[in-house]
């Protein structure tokens, strides 16, 4: 097959000719659309955080040399090497979902632009009266609010809605026996950007086996990124809410809101948010 495609060219060849500075034009082109791209289909998952990891390695690896740190540039160096097979287990979902895309001729699309506008002391008050109607309701739910790192690998498991964020509206889709109900709401900014999502499930083993699959997959979203996860209990209708893989239950009306007063909070970078007073152990 190989052969075929190398005659094939060989044929067409001549009738494709460009003089020499269209032809640059047209390859550095398609480079930077394809960089472009690739840069969108990395924005706001996991993948972005890693590369800036990378980047620093790679920046401290030459410092090294220039400033003949043999030791520490041996180290990194060989880091880096090692580095390259690590690269292609953790871009993984994203190397695969680039071949989906392409092979359905939609490359690397990225589709989801969402605003931030809104006050955070009205995004704090709608999140909060929803989560407390529905404890009181016992209606299960599990809201997860993205930060620093991206959660579009999570997105892409349930609907998107790109929605302006309201307390009747999260209210509506955690009703019972709805399509999107089982799973979770995800929160960017001041917008509802998808529902119905599935979560990385936690694999502590130490987490009491009262906790059923809500408090699990918010357990197991704060493990692998920075995001914060609020569950309401459909038995009990306890609000809990998970951070940096951590379970904090029995939240109340104002212990709630303090936590989401931190979370709205822009700072530099992400810390826990749960005070010392409230953090119990997982078991």
């Amino acid at each position: 097959m190989w052969d075929w495609i190398t005659r094939f060219f060989s044929y067409i060849e001549p009738y494709i000719q460009f003089p020499w500075v269209i032809r640059h034009i047209i390859d550095i082109a398609i480079v930077a659309y394809v960089l472009y791209r690739l840069m969108l289909l990395i924005r706001e998952t996991r993948a972005e955080q890693v590369l800036k990891g990378l980047a620093i390695l790679l920046m401290a690896t030459k410092l090294s040399e220039i400033l003949q740190f043999y030791t520490i540039y041996w180290i990194l160096k060989n880091t880096v090497t090692v580095g390259v097979i690590a690269l292609l287990i953790v871009f993984q979902p994203e190397l695969r979902r680039a071949l989906e895309q392409i092979g359905r001729g939609q490359l690397f699309d990225k589709s989801l632009f969402i605003n931030d506008d809104k006050d955070s002391s009205v995004i704090i008050n709608e999140i909060s009266k929803a989560v407390l109607n529905m404890a009181k309701a016992n209606i299960g739910a599990l809201i997860v609010i993205e930060r620093k790192t991206g959660l579009n690998d999570y997105l892409e498991t349930g609907v998107r809605l790109d929605a302006e964020l309201s307390g009747p509206l999260l209210e509506n889709i955690f009703v019972p026996n709805t399509p999107l109900h089982d799973g979770a709401v995800i929160i960017r900014g001041s917008r509802i950007a998808a529902a119905g999502c599935f979560l990385p499930l936690t694999e502590n083993p130490n987490l009491s086996k009262q906790l059923g699959t809500r408090h699990r997959a918010a357990l197991g979203i704060s493990e692998n990124s920075d995001a914060v996860a609020i569950v309401v209990s459909e038995e009990t209708g306890i609000i809990s809410m998970a951070n940096n893989g951590k379970l904090t239950r029995y939240l109340d009306s104002k212990g709630l809101k303090d936590m989401l007063q931190k979370v709205y909070v822009r700072e530099k970078e992400p810390r826990s948010i749960i005070p010392k007073k409230w953090r119990i152990k997982n078991e």
